[in-house]
């Protein structure tokens, strides 16, 4: 679908002007028949850069001033903790119906759902930003995946790290806003897998708090898939050596293994020699880059489906899957 054929604007509100949302914020303004009209945080040091920035927008820091602007679209960009209660005001006041979340919907999966309950009697689009699934490689796993040309899938193992904590004092607060390194960096992998795999269930955990008591610093857990596949989940936001944040599945099969990161896609075939398949060599190529090319194209495909009116990869109902998946995390942990 060609969006310059369309010649409705959507008027697009973002909430939430952290790294994330200044990002999608200056993507959604390269992106034809999109016009950021409202900017939404709680900061007022935020706010005053924005109005910089964004001279036509409207910049505030109450929700409520939304109200009357008929917006399409909103973009729920806040940590974690907060998406609940910001989506739910959303939908009572009726300010947009097409709504765009950071992952993870949110802190649970009972949340989770209440809220793709009530979307489910309303009209509109909704989608959470799962941004791996938009990686030209994990896209080119995928294609290999759904031709079978692992034959049957035995095993796989995936890990989420980074070093963002690494260095963190014990007891320190900063990491809190973040949720932990489950739902910040676990989901990820979580979420590809689903997509790989299908459901998923949990058979063991373990979760290690170092900097407070509740932090979940680092995941470790053992699912079970279709056809006795087993998988093995290693999630860590303190782990040394991994400046930026890195995601990778190994996947075994009989007939062969498949591994890829956000860099490369490797393929064993059993007797055969090895294929390989580079980011650059996927057509990595994006309209406008800022962050990273998945941001780009997950904003495109989020304005051609509010376009178009059909349903995004991955929305509310996949979405959670993830947190339901998560919360099996929590409480076998807990059991443990």
């Amino acid at each position: 679908m060609d969006m310059k054929a369309y010649s409705e604007e959507l008027k697009v509100g973002v909430i939430g002007l952290g790294k994330m949302g200044v990002m999608h914020a200056c993507l959604l303004n390269t992106l034809p028949n999109v016009k950021v009209t409202a900017l939404c945080d709680k900061s007022r040091l935020m706010r005053a850069i924005a109005k910089h920035v964004f001279r036509e927008c409207l910049v505030t820091s109450k929700l409520g001033e939304f109200v009357d602007l008929n917006l399409d679209a909103i973009y729920v960009l806040t940590p974690i903790p907060s998406h609940y209660r910001i989506i739910k005001e959303i939908l009572a006041m009726n300010i947009a119906s097409n709504l765009f979340v950071e992952k993870t919907l949110t802190s649970n999966y009972a949340q989770s759902e209440e809220l793709y309950k009530l979307t489910q009697n309303r009209q509109g689009i909704n989608m959470v930003g799962y941004m791996k699934r938009f990686g030209v490689t994990f896209n080119q796993a995928k294609k290999l995946l759904d031709e079978h040309i692992l034959g049957k899938l035995i095993s796989f193992d995936a890990y989420a790290f980074s070093s963002d904590f690494a260095d963190l004092p014990e007891g320190s607060s900063v990491s809190a806003a973040r949720g932990g390194a489950l739902e910040d960096l676990g989901s990820h992998v979580v979420d590809l897998a689903l997509w790989f795999f299908g459901d998923l269930g949990v058979a063991s955990a373990k979760i290690d708090s170092r900097i407070t008591q509740n932090s979940a610093d680092s995941v470790n857990f053992e699912v079970t898939g279709l056809n006795l596949l087993q998988g093995r989940f290693s999630v860590s936001w303190s782990k040394k050596g991994y400046h930026m944040p890195e995601f990778r599945l190994s996947i075994q099969g009989t007939d062969g293994k498949l591994t890829v990161n956000d860099d490369e896609v490797q393929l064993e075939i059993n007797h055969k020699t090895p294929k390989n398949w580079y980011r650059q060599d996927l057509n990595d190529n994006v309209g406008f880059l800022l962050g990273g090319p998945e941001y780009y194209r997950e904003d495109e495909h989020f304005i051609k489906s509010v376009l178009s009116g059909t349903i995004p990869k991955p929305d509310f109902e996949s979405a959670i899957k993830v947190d339901y998946l998560l919360d099996q995390v929590r409480c076998r942990a807990a059991d443990e």
